[in-house]
C-alpha cells in the first residue's frame, strides 16, 4: 500500500491531507449529532406533563438538564411563555435557525474536501501523462516501460482521489439524513409544545 502511494507521485500527499481533514470533521460531527439526538416523543412528553403539573419553572428545568436541539429550542419558548403565545413562537422559530446552523457546522469541509479530492487527483493524473509523454519525447521512442510509470502515476492519483471522495461523501449524506430526522423531530416537538400551550389557555 506504501509503495503505492509512493508510486502516485506528489499529489497523493494533498490528496492524503483532505482525507485526513476530512475523517476528523467526520469525527466531530457524529459526536455532536449522536449527542443531539434524543427521544423527542418521550422528552415532549415529560415537559408537557412537567408544565401542567409544575408550572413553567418546572418545565424548564427538564429542558435545562437535557442536551440537544430539541431541549433547546422548547426552552427558549419556554422563556417567552409570560409573554404570550406570539412571543413563544418568534423564540422558537429564532433558535430553531440558531440550532439548524449548529447542526450543519463543518458539512461545508466535507462536502470541500468531496470536491477537491477527485479534483486533485485528476490533476495528478494530468501531471503522470505529461511525465509519460515527456519521457517519449526525450527517447525518441515509444516504450512501454517509458510510458508505465507516468501512466501508473496517473491512474494511482484518480484512484485514489475518487476513494478519498466517495468516503467523505458517504458520511456527508449520512450527516445529512441525521440533520432532517432531527429537524423533523425538533418541528413535531415545538408543535406539540404550543398545541398544549393554546389547551393551557398561555395565549
Amino acid at each position: 500500500m506504501v509503495d503505492y502511494f509512493v508510486k502516485g507521485g506528489p499529489f497523493m500527499w494533498p490528496i492524503l491531507f483532505f482525507l485526513v481533514v476530512g475523517l476528523a470533521f467526520v469525527f466531530e460531527r457524529f459526536w455532536t449529532l449522536m449527542r443531539a439526538t434524543i427521544n423527542s416523543k418521550k422528552f415532549t412528553g415529560e415537559v408537557n406533563k412537567a408544565f401542567a403539573d409544575g408550572g413553567v419553572e418546572k418545565a424548564i428545568e427538564i429542558c435545562a438538564n437535557t442536551r440537544g436541539p430539541i431541549a433547546n429550542v422548547i426552552h427558549a419558548g419556554l422563556l417567552r411563555v409570560e409573554r404570550g403565545l406570539q412571543h413563544v413562537e418568534k423564540a422558537i422559530m429564532v433558535s430553531g435557525t440558531i440550532e439548524l446552523a449548529f447542526l450543519e457546522r463543518n458539512l461545508v469541509w466535507l462536502a470541500t474536501v468531496v470536491s477537491l479530492a477527485p479534483m486533485l487527483g485528476f490533476l495528478g493524473t494530468v501531471s503522470g501523462m505529461v511525465g509519460a509523454f515527456d519521457s517519449i519525447a526525450q527517447a525518441n521512442d515509444i516504450s512501454p516501460s517509458l510510458v508505465a510509470g507516468g501512466i501508473s502515476e496517473a491512474l494511482l492519483t484518480t484512484m485514489f482521489g475518487l476513494v478519498v471522495a466517495i468516503i467523505i461523501q458517504f458520511f456527508h449524506n449520512f450527516f445529512i439524513s441525521r440533520i432532517d430526522k432531527i429537524v423533523a423531530d425538533m418541528e413535531e416537538s415545538t408543535q406539540e409544545f404550543v398545541d398544549m400551550l393554546v389547551e393551557q389557555g398561555k395565549e
